[in-house]
C-alpha cells in the first residue's frame, strides 16, 4: 500500500477512536510525546528531590533550625497537594495538553522566583506555589500517554517517559554536589540548581505545544470532529512509516461511546469505589517508602556522621539507582500484571531499606541505597501506569490525580514525623516507619487491586451495573 492508501480493515467511520488508537502501530509522533512527557516528568522530579539536597545547605545559610527544617521540607509538597487535586480536574474539564501547559507555567515562573529568596519565608512561599504547578504532573503525563498508546504498550510507553524523568533525579545529586559549594556570577551555588530547574521547564512548555491533544478526551466531551482529525492524521503518519494498518482491536471496535459527563460521585460507587478505596489507600502511605528514602537521604548520612560534602557524593551515587531501576522495569511492563510488579518492588524496598538503616560502611551504604532506588523505581513505574488505567475517560486525571494528592499531602507531612524520630533514634528508627508503610501497600494492592495489563482501557473500565453510564464494549469485546 503506498502512503496515500486507505488503512486496511473496517472504514475508520465504522470504528471507534479507541479501536482505531490500539490497532496504531509506534509511529514518530507516539514517540514523540513519549519524549516531551518524560522530558516534563524531568524537571517535576528534578523539583521533588531537590529538597532533600538544599535542606543540608541551607540549615546553615538561613540558619534554619530542626523546627523550621521541616517547613522549608514540606512547603512544595504541600503546594502539590493542593495542585494535584485542582490542576488534574482540568485535564477532565479543559483537556490534557492544556492542564500540561498550565502546571509547568506555574513551576518554571514561582520556581525561578525562588532562586532569588532573600529570606527562608520567602524561599518556603516561592517553593509552595512551584508545588502547585507540579502536583497534578505525573498523573497527568500518564494518563495523556495512557490515552494515546496502543493498548499493547501502554505501560512500557509510561515506564519510558518515567526513564526519562527520572534521570532528574541524580542529576540534582550531582549539580548538587558540584555547584552547592561554589558561587557562579555572583550567585550561590542553591540560587542556580532553581535556575536550571525553572528554565528547563520553560524549554518543554514549548515543546509540549506540539502535542496532540487526547482524542479519547475529546471524543469522551462529545468534541467528534476534532478527534476523529487527529485518528486519521496518526492513522496517515503510521501508513507512511509502516505500511498497512491492521484491522481496529476487537477489544474496543464495537465499544459504544457515551459522552455525557460522568459525575465525580462514580468513583464511590460500582467496582470503582474498590479501585477508590485500594488506590487512597495505597497512596497515602507509599510516599512514606518512596520519597521518605529519596528526600531525607542526605540527611539520614549526615546524621550517620558523613559530611555534607560526603552525603551529597552518597547521594548523587544512590541517585543514579532511579533512572537505571527504570529502564530495567521496560521490558516487564507488558510481560508482568502491574500489580505484582508494585507488590513484589515493595517487598524488596522492605529488606534493602532495613539493610540500610543499619549499614555501617561507606561501601554498604552506596550499595544498599543505589539497589534500594534501583527497586523503588520498578514500585514507581509499575504504579504510576496502573493507577491511570482504573478509570473511565471522563474522570480519568481527576481520579489519578485525587489518589495521588494524597501521597503529597504524607509527603509534606512526612519531615514533621521522621525528621525529629531521625535526631531523637536514628536511622534504623526511620527505617522501621518506611518498612510498616510497605506492608501496608502490599497487602492493600494484593487484595484489592484489579488486572489490567493487556486489556484495552475500555474494557478496564466496563460498568457492571447501570447506576452510571460509561463506555460499555460489548459481549464480543469482553470474551
Amino acid at each position: 500500500m503506498s502512503p496515500q492508501s486507505t488503512p486496511s480493515g473496517p472504514h475508520p467511520a465504522e470504528t471507534t477512536v479507541s479501536g482505531r488508537l490500539d490497532r496504531l502501530p509506534i509511529t514518530s509522533v507516539h514517540r514523540r510525546a513519549t519524549m516531551v512527557v518524560g522530558l516534563g516528568f524531568f524537571f517535576d522530579l528534578f523539583e521533588v528531590f531537590l529538597a532533600g539536597v538544599l535542606a543540608v545547605v541551607l540549615v546553615e545559610r538561613f540558619h534554619v533550625t530542626k523546627d523550621t527544617l521541616p517547613v522549608l521540607l514540606s512547603s512544595a509538597y504541600i503546594g502539590a497537594f493542593l495542585g494535584a487535586i485542582l490542576v488534574s480536574r482540568l485535564g477532565d474539564r479543559y483537556g490534557r495538553s492544556t492542564a500540561f501547559l498550565f502546571t509547568l507555567g506555574v513551576y518554571s515562573v514561582f520556581s525561578f522566583l525562588g532562586a532569588f529568596s532573600a529570606s527562608l519565608s520567602m524561599l518556603v512561599a516561592t517553593r509552595f506555589l512551584a508545588g502547585i504547578g507540579i502536583g497534578a504532573e505525573l498523573p497527568l503525563g500518564s494518563a495523556y500517554l495512557a490515552d494515546l498508546m496502543p493498548r499493547r504498550v501502554r505501560g512500557r510507553a509510561i515506564a519510558i517517559a518515567f526513564t526519562l524523568g527520572f534521570l532528574g533525579v541524580p542529576a540534582v545529586g550531582l549539580l548538587g554536589r558540584s555547584l552547592l559549594p561554589h558561587q557562579l556570577l555572583g550567585l550561590d551555588g542553591w540560587r542556580w540548581l532553581m535556575v536550571i530547574g525553572s528554565l528547563g521547564a520553560v524549554i518543554i512548555w514549548f515543546l509540549r505545544r506540539s502535542l496532540p491533544e487526547s482524542p479519547r478526551w475529546l471524543e469522551s466531551v462529545g468534541r467528534h470532529e476534532e478527534a476523529e482529525a487527529i485518528v486519521a492524521k496518526l492513522e496517515r503518519t503510521a501508513v507512511a512509516e509502516h505500511g498497512e494498518l491492521t484491522a481496529p482491536e476487537p477489544a474496543s471496535a464495537s465499544a459504544s461511546t457515551e459522552t455525557a459527563r460522568v459525575p465525580l460521585r462514580v468513583l464511590f460507587t460500582g467496582q470503582w469505589r474498590r479501585r477508590t478505596a485500594m488506590l487512597w489507600i495505597f497512596q497515602s502511605v507509599q510516599t512514606v517508602g518512596y520519597y521518605g528514602f529519596g528526600s531525607l537521604v542526605p540527611l539520614i548520612l549526615t546524621a550517620k556522621g558523613y559530611s555534607v560534602t560526603s552525603s551529597l557524593t552518597f547521594t548523587a551515587i544512590t541517585y543514579f539507582g532511579y533512572p537505571i531501576g527504570s529502564a530495567l522495569s521496560i521490558p516487564l511492563m507488558e510481560r508482568v500484571q502491574r500489580k505484582w510488579i508494585v507488590v513484589g518492588a515493595a517487598a524488596a524496598m522492605i529488606v534493602l531499606g532495613l539493610a540500610f538503616g543499619n549499614a555501617g560502611s561507606s561501601a554498604a551504604i552506596v550499595t544498599l541505597g543505589f539497589l534500594y532506588t534501583l527497586a523503588s523505581n520498578f514500585f514507581s513505574n509499575g504504579f504510576h501506569a496502573y493507577e491511570v488505567e482504573l478509570y473511565p475517560t471522563q474522570v480519568r486525571t481527576t481520579a489519578a490525580g485525587t489518589a495521588y494528592s494524597l501521597s503529597r499531602l504524607t509527603t509534606a507531612f512526612m519531615p514533621f514525623v521522621l525528621v525529629p524520630l531521625l535526631h531523637d533514634r536514628g536511622p534504623s528508627a526511620v527505617f522501621g516507619v518506611i518498612v510498616a508503610a510497605m506492608v501496608v501497600v502490599i497487602a492493600d494492592v494484593a487484595v484489592l487491586g484489579p488486572k489490567t495489563t493487556g486489556l484495552s482501557l475500555e474494557s478496564i473500565n466496563t460498568r457492571h451495573d447501570a447506576t452510571v453510564m460509561v463506555p460499555r464494549p460489548s459481549t464480543e469485546a469482553q470474551s
